[in-house]
């Protein structure tokens, strides 16, 4: 693959952007903690500001959904999946976007999220770059997954 493998992250530092207070705040969830960590360095090398959780139920209780710009979540998690907690949060009446990460894709989970809003619904291992995309995608539509 061309580009960054996730977990493999390097970037040019003088095309790196710079992250500052305004920077989105990126919330990683995922219950790989060592996945948490690489998705975490590679935002913060493209300049977002990042705050990673082990489940669902840990993001929920931490009070940052607020200033969540975008949710990058695990399909398959312990107790509440990605997939419950995006339906969760727009039940609640929060429109944050989606990015569904997976090592197991199941067409079912798949359509679902995307018919939710879900921007992106990558499979594991990716191309970190797509992730930004995605990110850049997200970041610059609305919650339905359409441009502005």
């Amino acid at each position: 693959m061309h580009g960054n493998q996730v977990g493999v992250v390097e970037q040019n530092s003088s095309t790196r952007p710079e992250e500052s207070a305004e920077s989105p705040l990126i919330a990683v969830i995922d219950d790989d903690a060592s996945f948490n960590t690489a998705i975490g360095r590679l935002l913060r090398l493209w300049g977002f500001r990042t705050q990673s959780f082990a489940s669902a139920e840990e993001f929920l209780r931490s009070g940052d959904l607020n200033g969540t710009s975008c949710v990058i979540a695990d399909v398959r998690m312990p107790a509440m999946s990605g997939v419950e907690l995006q339906a969760h949060l727009r039940a609640e009446g929060h429109c944050v976007p989606f990015i569904f990460i997976t090592a197991f894709p199941v067409e079912i989970s798949r359509a679902r999220a995307l018919k939710a809003g879900a921007i992106c619904f990558l499979t594991k291992p990716f191309d970190g770059d797509v992730l930004i995309e995605c990110l850049e995608s997200a970041l610059g539509g609305r919650c339905d997954g359409t441009s502005k």
